[in-house]
């Protein structure tokens, strides 16, 4: 097996991998999205400023999670590109 084919292999592993972390952090912000949803609501209708403070707080946790799901995401296609440029390498032979 060639260099170039090793080196396919273990982008593909780490490809594998980066959709498990993918779908993970993907959960976890439709988590925060759903308690963000329901403080964004107790905060409307409340007269706590505690309220009104959880309700920053969750929403700045949703922006934290979607900008960890627009990094993974950044990765993998980082990595989908460097598979691709292999596989014309490969392919050139």
């Amino acid at each position: 097996m060639s260099r170039t084919e090793q080196r396919i292999f273990q982008i593909n592993e780490q490809l594998a991998e980066l959709v498990r972390e993918e779908e993970r952090v993907f959960e976890e912000l439709q988590f925060h999205r759903h308690i963000d949803d329901d403080a964004q609501r107790d905060a409307l209708v409340s007269d706590h400023p505690e309220d009104r403070a959880l309700a920053r707080q969750t929403t700045a946790d949703v922006a934290r999670f979607e900008r960890a799901v627009d990094e993974v995401r950044s990765r993998r296609a980082r990595l989908e590109e460097k598979r691709r440029k292999l596989f014309d390498k490969l392919r050139d032979l």
